[in-house]
């Protein structure tokens, strides 16, 4: 199983938006899919449609093995290939937890383990703080996937991600490579590029290389049209939108077949 987080660590990024479209395309072009929402806010679960009863197991069982895994599991409506462990409020009770087990940062790899022959690629949604969450989801992580708004705000999350990053590795937390940066909400006015968009492209490029920057997520009300409808955008009529999610599912085939 190829083990994808998608993090950044301001709100407003769109990893929860890189992660749905991504993990719908990759299972409807035949990967066995786990999505697995990490945000305590667990907009992952509701974008899902999923309305969780409160004694139905979560991440948070999940993660304290207090049930078997397989009952944290869930499949999805309308797709065969896609399933999701969900997140609720009560996710944040698990950071003490984390804390406290000498393993905070390997542990979700751990638990991940026992299930890594069934699917094929997992993809998680991280939280935008940089929490115990957030370390044991990148701890988890074969590869990052770091959206970053175009703008100064995105340009500042991409750094302090970067050094999480660099963090973790220095100390032997996570190998996880950077899988690409994905510059979103950029804003176009027809063929112009707006300067702010622009400027903050050229400072992701300059921070991780020309090679790692991938096609901008535009600005656009599309995205929101599909999650709203539960559906994809190529469904909707806007294939041309998921050009930056196919350009990643080309990354990850070669990633998979080169395991």
């Amino acid at each position: 199983m190829l083990t994808i987080t998608v993090s950044s660590l301001s709100g407003g990024q769109g990893k929860t938006t890189t992660s749905l479209f991504l993990g719908r395309l990759l299972s409807r072009q035949g990967f066995t899919t786990l999505m697995l929402d990490s945000d305590p806010q667990h907009n992952l679960t509701t974008y899902l449609g999923f309305e969780l009863s409160p004694n139905q197991p979560t991440l948070l069982e999940f993660l304290k093995k207090t049930v078997a895994p397989e009952d944290c599991i869930y499949p999805t409506q309308d797709n065969d290939n896609l399933f999701l462990i969900p997140a609720d409020d009560q996710l944040d009770t698990v950071q003490d937890y984390l804390s406290n087990s000498g393993v905070g940062a390997t542990l979700l790899k751990r638990r991940l383990e026992v299930i890594s022959q069934i699917f094929q690629v997992c993809i998680i949604d991280a939280p935008p703080q940089r929490s115990q969450i957030c370390l044991t989801v990148i701890g988890a992580a074969d590869f990052l996937i770091i959206p970053a708004e175009a703008s100064v705000k995105g340009y500042g999350s991409l750094v302090r991600t970067l050094d999480l990053l660099s963090g973790l590795r220095d100390v032997g937390a996570t190998n996880a490579e950077i899988l690409g940066v994905l510059p979103f909400r950029d804003r176009w006015f027809g063929n112009t590029q707006a300067q702010e968009s622009r400027a903050a492209v050229d400072g992701m490029r300059d921070e991780v290389g020309e090679k790692l920057v991938l096609p901008s997520i535009r600005e656009s009300e599309r995205y929101k049209q599909a999650i709203n409808k539960r559906t994809t955008l190529s469904q909707l009529g806007y294939t041309d939108l998921e050009y930056p999610f196919e350009i990643l599912i080309d990354k990850i085939r070669t990633d998979i077949g080169s395991k």
